[in-house]
């Protein structure tokens, strides 16, 4: 059994293009022993959003704190504490907090062969 607290875990800046004002907490992946999924803890300053990007790893989030937007498919889907979202593979897909304060979320990757659950695999162009 793996137990974490969150203050455990340190924030890691994502500064991959297109990314602003978030971090990651990288909870539970293959570096802790989990072999099949990674559960993550982000967090977005107001303002902060992921780019609009894609890739072949499913999500699954879960926003805990704040509210946003999540961008997909052409339109914007308002986005609160308590609502579940699903990305499916390659599906593209953008977070942004339009809050006045933090919007935390929980997000869950499938972990792939060689993959550690902090980077994802490209989908095919």
């Amino acid at each position: 059994m793996i137990v974490k607290h969150t203050s455990d875990v340190p924030a890691e800046p994502q500064e991959k293009p297109g990314f602003s004002k978030m971090t990651a907490r990288f909870l539970l992946t293959a570096d802790a022993g989990c072999p099949r999924y990674a559960l993550r803890l982000m967090e977005f300053a107001p303002g902060g959003c992921t780019s609009y990007h894609r890739h072949r790893e499913e999500h699954e989030m879960y926003i805990l704190e704040g509210e946003g937007v999540c961008v997909g498919e052409g339109k914007e889907t308002p986005v609160k504490a308590g609502d579940a979202v699903y990305t499916a593979p390659c599906e593209f897909h953008q977070m942004k907090n339009t809050g006045d304060g933090v919007m935390r979320m929980i997000c869950t990757v499938p972990l792939f062969a060689g993959k550690d659950g902090k980077t994802t695999t490209p989908c095919e162009e």
